[in-house]
């Protein structure tokens, strides 16, 4: 019987599964005797998973899944979630800057009763001014957007109960963002507040190309207000262009000093014609997400793993 399981998603860490490995266990065995450690390896190109089944051989705690390809850090998590098997769960990254010693922390407010505890950073080391913002303009507008308070200043790393793993489970979507699927989860839900370090090495594969797919994935499977103002953008420039219209036709006919633009009607067309292929792309985004969950495709490929009866 497993109690706690811990989910580590792998892309190129090679340098930081080791020291990870052993910070890790020294907490969680301090806690319990029955725990896993499932390493999911997301297509690593380095010597990650070479490492990760080194030490699988040493340690019967240690449970590994290697991917096809990469598929992305939240449906590596996504798998953890799928084959773990612990009363509680802890998600972490491989980087470090999340410190494994927080753990007895969250696990104590998950004793206390709490389905979900996530860990709040209050200082944040080694990250630039401009990926602070971005993070946090990016929680103001999805707070904003949707119905679901997503906590600012919270990444994946967490406690979560059994019965939010279940939860999570049943969810089809193909297009995961799972700080939101918590969240709308409910249940008892706290915090806890640390200092964030910075990565102990390697680089972050956190690009601003990643971390903006991910707030569009966040945005479009929380809130259909995009869609809205799309509806809204269509009704605002039909109404300027029926008063264009009507003033066209009052220059022309009553005041008769109609002259021919071509500065007026290349505007008037280029204004028209791009609001409609951004309502055209914000339509599109959306089918498009309703086309992969039509498609039902496996949400990720294993190639190789020690878990038995594994969940694909």
């Amino acid at each position: 019987m497993i109690h706690i399981s811990v989910i580590i998603p792998i892309y190129n860490e090679e340098g930081n599964i080791p020291l990870l490995y052993e910070r890790l266990t020294a907490v969680v065995s301090d806690i319990t005797d029955q725990y896993e450690f499932i390493f999911i390896n997301d297509g690593s190109k380095d010597n990650s998973f070479q490492i990760i089944k080194s030490l699988s051989i040493k340690d019967k705690a240690i449970r590994y899944i290697d991917f096809s390809k990469n598929f992305g850090h939240q449906i590596a998590v996504s798998a953890g979630l799928d084959n773990c098997k612990g009363d509680c769960v802890v998600i972490i990254d491989a980087d470090l800057q999340d410190p494994p010693e927080l753990i007895p922390e969250l696990y104590a407010k998950w004793k206390a009763g709490n389905e979900v505890v996530f860990a709040r950073r209050k200082e944040r080391k080694g990250e630039s001014w401009l990926k602070k913002k971005t993070a946090t303009w990016f929680y103001d507008l999805l707070n904003r957007l949707t119905n679901v308070k997503i906590p600012k200043e919270a990444g994946d790393f967490r406690i979560i109960d059994r019965k939010i793993v279940d939860i999570i489970k049943s969810m089809p979507e193909k297009n995961k963002f799972l700080r939101g699927q918590i969240a709308w989860a409910g249940y008892n839900q706290t915090d806890v507040e640390y200092i964030r370090q910075e990565r102990h090495s390697g680089k972050t594969n956190y690009t601003f190309a990643r971390m903006f797919q991910l707030a569009f994935d966040g945005i479009t499977s929380f809130s259909n207000l995009p869609l809205r103002l799309a509806t809204w953008m269509g009704f605002l420039v039909s109404a300027v262009a029926f008063v264009v219209i009507i003033y066209t036709l009052y220059t022309k006919y009553v005041l008769q000093s109609a002259e021919k633009g071509w500065s007026s009607m290349m505007v008037s067309i280029l204004f028209i014609g791009g609001v409609q292929l951004i309502c055209l792309g914000i339509i599109g985004e959306y089918i498009g997400r309703i086309l992969d969950n039509v498609r039902d495709r496996p949400l990720y490929l294993i190639k190789e793993t020690n878990i038995e009866k594994v969940e694909r």
